[in-house]
């Protein structure tokens, strides 16, 4: 079968997603995602806003993060409650220690001593993972940080946490090409999507970072001296890639805080969203 004609072009919105049945707690999940991705592939991707969950204030209310200070058992629920309302109550969760870093972890169909390397890289660190095993759930955690999620033809897909050190280390490309390669295929057949982060009013920089990101990635990356635009740096690599199917949220974490977590406004107390992507079968 030809899976590259089955997979539309990407598309977001707000869905809400109800309890799975049972549940002892929680709320409806409401997040972005791509109904027609999910109806072709079988892929599940979504950008979790910050309610439906049990953790308190300041982490109210479906923070995914144990480091943030949280209650852990409530961090726990949480993930549990956001597996099932997704539909995914059995999929086996990765969720890399984030570290800021330019590492991908890939995640197959292999041996038991393989896929333990594969967890031990995830425990050691990883900010971007590429999944080509279903029933397979990567996630990562978010509070201004740009979450990317890529979709292949063949259903292989790759979640990405990119704060500016990943952003200026190009990261983006480096977990677009390692899912191509992956996947077989090539970036300009891959769905990219962009959730909410940061947008360029709400994050001032150093003038000597901004300058670095001018140089790097164009002027779209620096609209003035101080504030720097870490969407329009990817979208220059992804360019530079040759990727042309994108889609975005559209939505500045630090604006909308009343939806999502953000490190700024919340004065560096307060929980994280997620990137959540999953293949059925």
């Amino acid at each position: 079968m030809d899976t590259a004609a089955l997979m539309e072009l990407p598309s977001l919105s707000r869905e809400r997603f109800e309890p799975m049945e049972g549940a002892i707690a929680g709320g409806a999940v409401h997040a972005y995602t791509d109904e027609g991705l999910f109806a072709s592939l079988g892929v599940r991707i979504a950008f979790t806003e910050r309610m439906g969950g049990v953790s308190q204030p300041p982490f109210d209310e479906l923070n995914l993060a144990t480091h943030v200070n949280d209650d852990v058992l409530a961090v726990q629920r949480n993930r549990r409650h956001l597996l099932g309302a997704l539909g995914f109550p059995e999929a086996q969760l990765i969720m890399p220690k984030q570290v800021h870093g330019t590492h991908v972890a890939v995640v197959r169909d292999v041996s038991l001593e393989e896929a333990e390397d594969v967890r031990e890289q995830t425990r050691n660190g990883a900010d971007a993972v590429v999944v080509d095993r279903s029933q397979t759930a990567a996630l990562f955690s978010f509070a201004d940080c740009v979450p990317l999620i890529m979709v292949a033809p063949s259903g292989a897909f790759a979640v990405i946490h990119a704060g500016w050190r990943g952003v200026y280390a190009h990261l983006a490309v480096k977990a677009l090409y390692k899912l191509c390669g992956v996947a077989g295929c090539e970036p300009d057949e891959c769905n990219i999507y962009f959730g909410p982060y940061i947008h360029a009013e709400c994050f001032e920089v150093s003038a000597d970072l901004a300058q670095k990101f001018g140089l790097a990635f164009g002027p779209e990356s620096r609209p003035d001296e101080r504030h720097v635009d870490l969407g329009a740096a990817i979208r220059c690599d992804l360019d530079r890639a040759g990727a042309k199917r994108i889609a975005d949220v559209g939505k500045c974490t630090s604006c909308d805080n009343v939806h999502f977590f953000s490190f700024r406004a919340q004065a560096g107390v307060c929980g994280r969203h997620g990137a959540f992507a999953a293949r059925r079968t």
